[in-house]
């Protein structure tokens, strides 16, 4: 992990202010969802990006009842032969 030299307090609320510089680096806007990891005892914020439910790729994705899911999984899906009972 790379320092910034940034430091900022917690505020009484758990809030903590993120640099515009860094929100310009990661290109973050007001508003944006940012994920939160943990890595054994570092705190990990990532700006959200969503991803397909079963490879987690984040290219051509569509939405079936309410999930994401991107093209190729979505074709090897319909290709899918049902079980024999």
């Amino acid at each position: 992990m790379k320092s910034t030299g940034i430091v900022r307090k917690v505020d009484e609320l758990g809030r903590i202010v993120i640099p515009s510089e860094i929100r310009n680096k990661f290109d973050i806007a007001v508003k944006d969802p940012i994920e939160i990891f943990t890595d054994g005892s570092s705190i990990v914020l990532k700006k959200f990006e969503p991803n397909c439910i079963f490879c987690g790729s984040n290219k051509n994705l569509a939405k079936y009842k309410e999930k994401l899911i991107c093209q190729k999984c979505a074709t090897k899906i319909s290709e899918l032969e049902p079980e024999k009972e």
